[in-house]
């Protein structure tokens, strides 16, 4: 993947110190001093470079976490919001369903009390007081007046029944009221019910989103964390070098170190040989100068 894309320096594999066995196994100390400190330099260059990739991978994190709480708030709000909403649609459905019950009994006196159907109180009334003015101004056969009482006894029983459920119509009328009182009550629920219903479904949108930003900004962390274990991966692979080169050249100081106390050894054997040879020649009688005694005095033999 292109580190540069998230604007940080690529990788440069060129720049990496190889380390051979041959290198390692017969290289001079000098060579191995100066390759040492080629592997630290690189391997400091590296751990820097991991560690800034390290830093935008935590930074990625960290708004990875941001976008989820974000989410998971909106998800709450929807929530919240939901059931509100069954809160209102449940009241809406409850007085819905006592609207209709109010206005079945509206419709029930109606049909009761028949006030759609006939004439009214003042046509009845007129009807009545024509057949009065007929009885009493016309000279009718017994028949005929007979059967005029009997049709003004029953226009005046209508118009009494009549009369009546007029008089009964105030409490059809307070029916009607409170039915439309319950409706449009019912009516207030439901508009709630469709504006939470909108919030919600913004909260769900927008939580959506934030999941998605989350997704996507956790992949970003992803490929920024393998950015970060090829510098780290790069950087312990030049430490471990590093240290190989440093045990090889303590072993090749140990090898000095010896090499020098073999030499010093030797050298101390050789001059304890002269000596022994100088201070025989000395007791057969030979005369020695000063350099002699000195090897004499050196060797502990005067």
């Amino acid at each position: 993947m292109a580190a540069e894309q998230y604007g940080i320096k690529e990788l440069d594999e060129s720049s990496n110190v190889e380390l051979t066995d041959d290198k390692l196994e017969s290289g001079s100390k000098g060579q191995l001093i100066k390759l040492a400190g080629q592997l630290r330099d690189r391997r400091n260059e590296l751990n820097q470079m991991a560690s800034e990739r390290a830093s935008k991978r935590d930074d990625l994190n960290a708004k990875t976490r941001e976008k989820v709480d974000e989410a998971q708030e909106h998800r709450e709000q929807r929530d919240s919001l939901n059931e509100q909403v069954q809160e209102h649609k449940k009241s809406r459905n409850e007085l819905n369903a006592e609207a209709n019950e109010l206005f079945d009994k509206v419709e029930e006196m109606k049909s009761d009390l028949e006030l759609d159907d006939g004439k009214d109180l003042e046509e009845l009334e007129e009807e009545i007081k024509q057949l009065e003015f007929r009885q009493q101004t016309e000279v009718l056969s017994t028949e005929d007046e007979r059967e005029l009482i009997e049709k003004i006894e029953k226009k005046r029983e209508e118009y009494q029944n009549r009369k009546e459920k007029v008089e009964d119509s105030g409490e059809l009328e307070e029916l009607i009221e409170e039915a439309e009182e319950v409706r449009s009550e019912a009516s207030k629920h439901h508009q709630k019910v469709t504006e939470l219903a909108d919030e919600a479904q913004e909260h769900h949108n927008q939580m959506i989103e934030a999941y998605r930003e989350a997704d996507d900004i956790r992949d970003r962390a992803d490929e920024m964390h393998e950015l970060f274990v090829e510098a780290q991966e790069a950087a312990d692979r030049h430490h471990e070098d590093f240290v190989r080169v440093q045990k090889r050249l303590r072993e090749l100081d140990k090898e000095e170190e010896k090499e020098r106390k073999d030499s010093r050894a030797e050298e101390r054997e050789a001059a304890k040989q002269e000596a022994e040879e100088i201070y025989q020649a000395f007791q057969d009688g030979e005369t020695l100068d000063t350099e002699d005694l000195m090897k004499l005095q050196r060797a502990g033999l005067l």
